[in-house]
């Protein structure tokens, strides 16, 4: 799979990747009403019962404003995980038809749906360092 430069919505700071600087502003833009509209979305548009308690955490779109990778966390174990996958990658017509309507953009971007294990990352160092602290107390 090909690397592409992308701009995560959430991050400010200027990053470069290859041949491009991925740090433009329109990129983040975009992203940031990509984010917006489809969390909007999940509140109030989708009506798939496998899609549950699913945020949006970022978005990631590549400077020509073709593609987005867009991150999500959702509540629940691997099943509820797995049918939030399938719902959503099931939705992708939809939402980019209401992105359409929404954004003002010459192309609407190809969607890519990721799940973003930053969330588990952080809860496992916050589950680590619980443990340590009564070790220390103790010593």
């Amino acid at each position: 799979m090909p690397s592409w430069p992308v701009v995560r919505s959430s991050i400010s700071t200027t990053e470069t990747d290859g041949l491009f600087n991925v740090s433009s502003q329109r990129s983040q833009r975009v992203g940031e009403a990509i984010h917006h509209e489809i969390s909007q979305l999940l509140i109030r548009g989708l009506k798939d019962p496998r899609i549950g308690f699913t945020t949006i955490t970022g978005v990631e779109v590549t400077p020509d404003l073709r593609m987005a990778k867009v991150y999500y966390t959702v509540i629940g174990d691997d099943a509820c995980r797995q049918a939030s996958a399938a719902g959503l990658n099931s939705s992708i017509p939809f939402i980019r038809q209401q992105l359409g309507r929404a954004l003002r953009l010459r192309f609407v971007p190809e969607l890519r749906f990721e799940y973003d294990q930053s969330v588990d990352y952080g809860n496992r160092i916050e589950e680590l360092l619980r443990e340590v602290k009564p070790a220390d107390d103790q010593g």
